[in-house]
């Protein structure tokens, strides 16, 4: 039987705190692991081996070997202890102190169970650098060495804090429509007030897996003076938070030893309470972009029913999301094009996709249409103000509605639409995929595939300029933009990221069309495709 002494000093370091540091968390771990394995073998021990047909198993250790997680049982209230296969199992009895060892594990189970709900987050992270290029990094259980590209990213001079918004428990896009609006709220407080002072980046937490709904978005903030009252300021931000599903904070510190640890934070009340500790370590990039399982029907669609569903979890709070249903609804399924060509146009702004299209549609005498049609256009700035998830099922159902007035109208005349799906998918892509070009899905991934239930055009044609004569014609337009527009004016590599992703689509894919000729020109050219597609 153990004596008081040695249970009080077992119970002593399972119970030493997490919050005074990972070194003497290891420590005690070691000093305890050392302990059991005296006690196990000193003569004169009682030793049973477990009957064959006993259903009883023993207790897991697996506390003292993951420093990520938390006690939730006592050692010396467990009658059995694991052994290694084909040796003997130590017996250990009860302490004779029961009415305080009783309230220390019940205080550590309780402490278990509410970091339980709130520990299901990502172990994996992907952060976006200034120069557009990923750096990777997981949360480990043991330390490792001293990474040079981490500790200028997180570790001092200054201080690192992340924040990933995690998904609601629950099935279907509700969700992900929820953590969306969470984030976008966050992203317009984290740019107010005293954490202006702080330097955001875009930050991917996803699982070690290709599931779908592992990846989750967020922030990593970098406060450059350490100010001491970042951290408050934080936790305060997430106190507001009244969703099921909160975000936790974590902050990123060195120790004497160069090594980088991320301590979780979340706020108890008025107290501030460090739930969780975790070495930080280099990951290997991984092969696909890890957004890319949670893309589909996140911000590409590919069915009616995915994006009808974003927008029917958004009624509650977008009033004109059920009327664009109701105007879905009245447009039949697996409409047939009419026996006249279809052709699409697409292109960026100022390549002359406007003025070409109604230079062609004149000229061979065909109805011009618009995605999203005048039916709903009007709500454009409402939704386009939305999280990605829900801009992109409105611009989505928009296809569904122009392919309706396509299959009416191709049944008389050709039909010219100025942009389509093709349009609709590679913002989204090019918006939602971090990094730069080269983290783009690579060709003939089933994200550039057109959806099997929208009418497809005849052609597809894609207006390109070269950048010096785009410029030029984008000043003093006047055009009102929306916001990926107005990025695509500004940021030189979304634009490559827009161009690339227009240019593997597939099925049907796109011609490219050099529109920086004069407009007659383009116009002559652009006929002869058409004439030699209806051929």
């Amino acid at each position: 039987m153990l004596k008081g002494r040695r249970c009080q000093g077992i119970t002593a370091a399972i119970a030493t705190p997490r919050a005074q540091g990972p070194e003497n968390f290891l420590t005690a771990r070691r000093r305890l692991k050392a302990r059991l394995g005296r006690e196990a073998e000193k003569p004169g021990r009682r030793v049973a081996r477990p009957h064959p047909r006993s259903r009883r198993q023993p207790p897991s250790l697996s506390f003292l070997t993951d420093p990520g997680s938390v006690v939730t049982r006592s050692f010396v209230s467990e009658a059995w202890l694991r052994a290694r296969p084909g040796t003997p199992m130590a017996l250990v009895s009860r302490p004779r102190a029961p009415l305080w060892l009783g309230r220390l594990s019940r205080r550590l189970c309780a402490r278990h169970r509410a970091c339980t709900g709130t520990m299901a987050r990502p172990r994996r992270f992907a952060v976006e650098m200034p120069d557009c290029s990923l750096t990777h990094f997981v949360l480990g259980d043991t330390a490792g060495h001293p990474d040079p590209r981490l500790a200028a990213l997180l570790g001092p001079p200054g201080r690192s804090y992340a924040l990933c918004v995690p998904l609601a428990p629950g099935t279907g896009c509700g969700p992900r429509v929820q953590a969306a609006r969470m984030h976008q709220r966050l992203l317009l407080q984290l740019c107010r007030g005293p954490l202006q002072r702080c330097r955001m980046s875009k930050l991917l937490g996803y699982g070690p897996g290709d599931q779908d709904g592992e990846a989750q978005h967020g922030f990593l903030l970098r406060d450059p003076c350490d100010h001491p009252d970042t951290r408050s300021a934080l936790l305060q931000l997430l106190g507001s938070c009244q969703e099921v599903a909160h975000p936790q904070l974590a902050e990123f510190q060195a120790d004497s030893q160069g090594l980088l640890w991320q301590r979780t934070w979340e706020l108890q009340g008025d107290r501030q309470v460090q739930v969780d500790c975790a070495c930080v370590l280099p990951a290997p990039e991984p092969h696909l972009h890890p957004l890319l399982p949670d893309l589909l029907n996140s911000a590409v669609f590919q069915d009616r029913d995915a994006a009808r569903a974003v927008l029917e979890e958004c009624t509650s709070f977008i009033p004109e999301a059920r009327a664009v249903l109701d105007l879905v609804d009245q447009c039949p399924r697996d409409i047939p094009k009419g026996e006249f060509q279809v052709i699409a146009i697409e292109g960026l702004d100022a390549t002359g996709k406007s003025t070409l299209t109604q230079s062609v549609s004149e000229s061979l005498k065909a109805v011009l249409l618009q995605s999203p049609p005048p039916c709903i256009s009007q709500w454009r700035k409402i939704f386009d103000s939305e999280p990605t998830i829900i801009r992109r099922a409105f611009y989505s159902l928009g296809n569904y509605l122009v392919a309706s007035e396509i299959a009416k109208e191709s049944a008389k005349f050709p039909v010219i639409v100025d942009r389509y799906w093709h349009s609709t998918a590679t913002y989204a892509i090019a918006t939602e995929v971090s990094g730069g070009p080269q983290y783009l899905p690579p060709a003939h991934h089933p994200i550039y595939q057109w959806p099997g239930d929208l009418l497809k055009p005849d052609l597809v044609l894609l207006l390109t300029v070269n950048p010096e004569e785009r410029v030029r014609r984008l000043q003093g337009r006047g055009v009102e933009k929306t916001k990926e527009e107005a990025e695509l004016e500004a940021n030189n590599v979304f634009r490559q990221k827009v161009e690339m992703t227009y240019q593997r689509m597939e099925n049907p894919s796109c011609h490219l069309v050099d529109a920086s000729p004069s407009r007659e020109t383009v116009l002559q050219n652009v006929l002869q495709l058409i004439q030699r597609a209806g051929h």
